[in-house]
């Protein structure tokens, strides 16, 4: 998961595959807005062919939550 993760990560925001990790926050580190972050969850969606509740999945600081949230709806 965090490798699909990583791909869509980098169509948002220009920074190193080092530098996301499940430690890593969207905002802090990644440089992520909220509306990125928005259309990204969109692409995940897409991606995992899964439904996500955005209000549930914003309050995902860290990839590690992320990732975590949405093991629970996959």
């Amino acid at each position: 998961m965090l490798e699909q993760l990583k791909e869509l990560i980098q169509n948002y925001v220009e920074v190193d595959d080092d530098a996301i990790t499940p430690d890593a926050r969207f905002s802090d580190d990644l440089g992520f807005n909220s509306y990125d972050f928005m259309c990204m969850l969109g692409d995940i969606e897409e991606e995992l062919d899964i439904e996500i509740e955005e209000e549930k999945a914003a309050h995902s600081k860290t990839v590690a939550e992320l990732i975590e949230y949405l093991e629970g709806v996959a």
